[in-house]
């Protein structure tokens, strides 16, 4: 009885898990890579091959396409994360439970913040939270009361949620959903405001650079203007100015020579 049982366990995995390698009994497929490229149409005993020769797995991906697609992957490795992933999500869904908090519309004030503080606690732990509203009556006819004293109650509880599921009329109860806010700190983070900074802006490096910068600049400024002056001197400047160079540059004349004296 138990040999049978093993038997119809293992005929239940085999029709949930892909066929692979010589299970495939198709005569051609579309062939995938490993890397996700795409091979094309070939046989299956060619696709089989490559498999092979890449110690790798042939492994049917959809059966059901003409011709079906196969890849060249490790399936145990395929099979190891895919165990991986779904122990991983089913962990989260197990983590997160739907609490619930219910309002009258006219809830007095200790009331409601004895509420709301317990909905804060519920999102602080991970869960969400589902607010209800219970009308009573004539209060049927005005849901917009019910609106606002969720909006409030949203407003009340931003700090640790955020609205997953807006207020919507449930026949007599009108139900929101608000959800863990997971990245908290960096809501906070981005509320604050920038440090101010120092006159002229920029950090350290940046106002060094610029000051280099305006350094070249009035440098090439006062070669411009040197070349300019030089370009705008008066013809008998530059004419005295070269004169009085090849005057001093000249040789200086000897002295004099003696007359004879009368004898």
């Amino acid at each position: 009885m138990a040999l049978c049982r093993c038997d119809r366990l293992f005929e239940e995995n085999s029709i949930n898990e892909p066929r692979i390698n010589e299970r495939i009994r198709v005569p051609e497929v579309r062939l995938v890579g490993p890397q996700g490229e795409q091979v094309g149409i070939v046989r299956v005993e060619d696709a089989l091959r490559l498999a092979v020769e890449a110690d790798l797995d042939l492994v049917e991906v959809a059966p059901k396409a003409k011709p079906p697609v196969a890849k060249l992957m490790d399936f145990g490795k395929w099979k190891y994360e895919a165990a991986v992933k779904a122990r991983q999500s089913k962990k989260k869904q197990a983590s997160t439970t739907l609490k619930e908090v219910r309002f009258r519309l006219k809830i007095d004030t200790h009331d409601y913040e004895t509420k709301t503080g317990r909905a804060k606690k519920f999102l602080k732990s991970g869960d969400k939270v589902k607010a209800m509203i219970q009308f009573r009556g004539r209060e049927q006819q005005r849901p917009e009361l019910g609106i606002q004293l969720l909006e409030k109650f949203a407003e009340d509880v931003a700090e640790y949620g955020e609205v997953e599921s807006a207020p919507r009329q449930d026949g007599r109860n009108m139900v929101m959903v608000v959800g863990p806010l997971r990245n908290r700190r960096d809501k906070k983070d981005a509320k604050k405001p920038s440090s101010p900074q120092r006159s002229g802006g920029g950090s350290r490096r940046d106002r060094a650079a610029a000051a280099a910068k305006a350094a070249r600049e009035q440098q090439a400024k006062d070669r411009e203007v040197k070349n300019s002056v030089g370009d705008a001197m008066p013809e008998e400047l530059k004419k005295m100015g070269s004169s009085a160079t090849s005057s001093s540059q000249a040789p200086k004349p000897g002295p004099k020579p003696r007359a004879p004296r009368k004898s």
